[in-house]
C-alpha cells in the first residue's frame, strides 16, 4: 500500500498571495504531493507608465497614482498580491495596448507565461524535494505557459496526461471545460470532451486507485453551481435573488459515473466549494476567492482505494 498525503487546489487567477499560501503548505502539512488544477494566470493588466519627466503613473482599483522611480517595486508588488500583472510601459506603447488588440493580447500572454515563470522560482525554497509538483491548466490558461511547466525541474506538468502521485496512484489530468460564455483558450463542446476524457482514461492502469484531476466539475452537482448570465455577461437577478444555473460538464459527470476513479479533483467553479458522491468517486472543488487573497483547498490523504483523510484548508 501507499499512504499519500497531498493538498489539492484550484484557480488562483494571478494571485501570489494564494500561491505562496499553496506552497508553503508542504512543509506545514509534510506532505508528499500538491496539485494544481489549472487557472493560475491573471485577468488583468496594469500599465505603469513613463512621463517625460521621469515619473510614472498607473491606476489601481480606481484610484490613480503617480509614481517615482523608487515607488514602482513596491507598486508592482502590491498589484502582483491582488492578483493583477504589473506592466512598465510609454506612453506610446499603451495608446498601442489599448487599440490594438492583437498586440494587446500577445503582450498579455508574454506577461501570464513570465508570472508563471517568476511562481516557479519560488518553488526549491519552500517545498521540499520529496514534495511532488503536480500542475495542469486551466482553460482560462493561455497554451505559452504549458512551455513553461514542462520546463521547469520541479514540475510534474499534466496537461493531457496520467501522472504518477507515488508507486500505486494515477493522476488524469485535463484542464479543458465545456464551453463557457466567456470564450477561454481551453474549450470543447461536450462530445469532443468526452473523447479526450475517454483517450485518457484508457491510459490508466488502474481505476480504483486512480485520481481523476478534471478542471470542470460534473455537470448538476452541489460543486457547479453558478449564477446564471444575461447576454451582457450580468447575473440574472429575480426578486432580489440571484438565479444559480449548473454550469459544470455532462461529459465529465458521464466519464465518473462510467468509470468510478477513487477520487475525481475539480475547480473552475469558484462559488461552488464542496464535495459529492458520483457512486463511489467522492469529487471534491476547493472554490476560490482569490481576490481576496484567501487560499481554499483539499487536504487530502490516501491508502491504496481508500481515502483517509479528506479536510478542507483555508488560510
Amino acid at each position: 500500500m501507499a499512504r499519500t498525503r497531498f493538498l489539492f487546489s484550484s484557480d488562483f487567477h494571478g494571485s501570489e498571495t494564494v500561491w505562496r499560501k499553496f506552497l508553503n503548505a508542504a512543509r506545514i502539512f509534510d506532505l508528499d504531493a500538491l496539485i494544481l488544477s489549472g487557472d493560475m494566470t491573471a485577468k488583468v493588466m496594469v500599465p505603469i507608465i513613463r512621463q517625460p519627466d521621469g515619473t510614472y503613473r498607473a491606476s489601481l482599483l480606481g484610484r490613480d497614482y503617480v509614481l517615482t522611480e523608487e515607488e514602482v517595486p513596491k507598486f508592482e508588488e502590491k498589484c502582483r498580491l491582488i492578483a493583477y500583472i504589473p506592466y512598465r510601459t510609454t506612453p506610446e506603447e499603451a495608446r498601442r495596448i489599448g487599440t490594438d488588440e492583437d498586440y494587446r493580447e500577445n503582450l498579455f500572454e508574454r506577461l501570464e507565461a513570465e508570472t508563471i515563470r517568476h511562481w516557479l522560482s519560488l518553488i526549491p525554497d519552500r517545498v521540499p524535494e520529496k514534495c511532488k509538483v503536480i500542475m495542469s491548466p486551466g482553460n482560462d490558461d493561455k497554451f505559452s505557459v504549458d512551455e513553461v511547466l514542462r520546463n521547469d525541474p520541479r514540475v510534474v506538468y499534466g496537461s493531457d496526461e496520467v501522472v504518477w502521485l507515488d508507486d500505486e496512484h494515477e493522476v488524469l489530468c485535463c484542464g479543458w471545460a465545456n464551453k463557457t460564455p466567456f470564450n477561454s483558450p481551453r474549450e470543447l463542446t461536450e462530445e469532443e470532451l468526452e473523447a479526450k476524457l475517454e483517450s485518457l482514461v484508457a491510459r490508466v492502469q488502474n481505476l480504483r486507485k486512480a485520481i481523476f484531476c478534471i478542471h470542470v466539475p460534473p455537470y448538476d452537482t452541489p460543486i457547479d453551481t453558478a449564477p446564471a448570465l444575461d447576454k451582457d455577461l450580468r447575473p440574472v437577478v429575480r426578486g432580489s435573488q440571484v438565479v444559480m444555473v449548473p454550469v459544470g460538464s455532462k461529459a465529465v459527470r458521464r466519464i465518473i459515473e462510467k468509470y468510478q476513479p477513487l477520487l475525481a479533483l475539480h475547480g473552475h467553479v469558484h462559488e461552488s466549494p464542496g464535495f459529492v458522491r458520483i457512486g463511489r468517486t467522492q469529487c471534491l472543488n476547493p472554490g476560490s476567492e482569490y481576490n481576496e487573497g484567501i487560499f481554499k483547498g483539499f487536504l487530502v490523504e490516501v491508502d491504496g482505494d481508500r481515502i483517509l483523510k479528506l479536510q478542507r484548508v483555508e488560510a
